[in-house]
């Protein structure tokens, strides 16, 4: 397993990070394959998304926000409840098949840590396997 290290920078923003795992599929020499990506954090999540306007990014944050505002009647003390909501309905995985040494994304395609209580230093573990 290999891990990569994202800083973020924003309260909520989505990071490509579509060129790191590339590399380390390249490193690996894997051919033909799957290259599963987690994200281990309760409060981010990881989306395949376009890569090529970022207005589409900017309309994912304001659409999860119309879905998980903040609310009074949330009970969980450190006051990220949305968070924790938009990392439920994003998810934490993402399976993305490996064709002739290259990740298998559509054309405008491209692999999103999504932060949703930043800034923080998140985790992205990949796990890269061969067949």
């Amino acid at each position: 397993m290999e891990k990569i290290e994202i800083s973020t920078r924003e309260k909520q923003d989505f990071y490509d990070i579509t060129p790191q795992i590339q590399a380390l599929v390249r490193e690996r020499g894997i051919s033909q394959g799957v290259c599963y990506v987690f994200c281990p954090h309760t409060t981010a999540g990881l989306t395949l998304n376009e890569n090529w306007d970022p207005d589409v990014r900017h309309d994912l944050g304001v659409a999860l926000d119309a879905i998980s505002p903040g609310r009074a009647a949330y009970r969980h003390g450190e006051g990220n409840s949305p968070a924790h909501v938009k990392s439920s309905l994003i998810g934490a995985s993402q399976f993305v098949l490996i064709e002739k040494g290259k990740l298998a994304l559509g054309r405008w395609q491209g692999i999103y840590l999504a932060e949703f209580d930043g800034p923080r230093r998140r985790q992205v573990w990949v796990q890269i396997l061969e067949g």
